[in-house]
């Protein structure tokens, strides 16, 4: 092993607004390193979130093979909470992308406000 993974950095045009809704899914603490680059850290030494600010940023569109995702995150959630928690991520500005097909899996997918992908995923 070279190294500890220590951060998973999100290009975005507001690294404050996205690191708050972040804060909101999946916890912990914003921190503004600088305008350009604000840290989610969880209490623990594993790895956390980092956005860093790209003015020109493109979003990823889902299923676009000309605009593809390059990552996503899953968050895990309560399978008797998913609706609920899919009411929480679109009240923070999150959008749909793709549902559950009527119950057939135990994931949806949504794009955060800077329009990453990312799931939540029933456990």
């Amino acid at each position: 092993m070279i190294g500890k993974l220590s951060a998973v950095a999100l290009d975005c045009p507001d690294p404050k607004a996205l690191a708050a809704f972040y804060a909101e899914v999946v916890g912990g603490t914003v921190e503004v390193e600088a305008e350009e680059w604000v840290e989610l850290r969880h209490d623990g030494d594993g790895p956390h979130l980092a956005f860093q600010l790209a003015p020109d940023h493109r979003p990823p569109v889902w299923r676009d093979p000309a605009r593809p995702q390059q990552l996503h995150l899953d968050v895990k959630v309560a399978r008797a909470e998913m609706d609920a928690a899919e009411q929480r991520v679109l009240e923070l500005g999150a959008t749909l992308l793709e549902g559950d097909h009527d119950g057939a899996r135990n994931w949806r997918v949504y794009a955060d406000p800077a329009g990453h992908p990312f799931c939540l995923c029933a456990c």
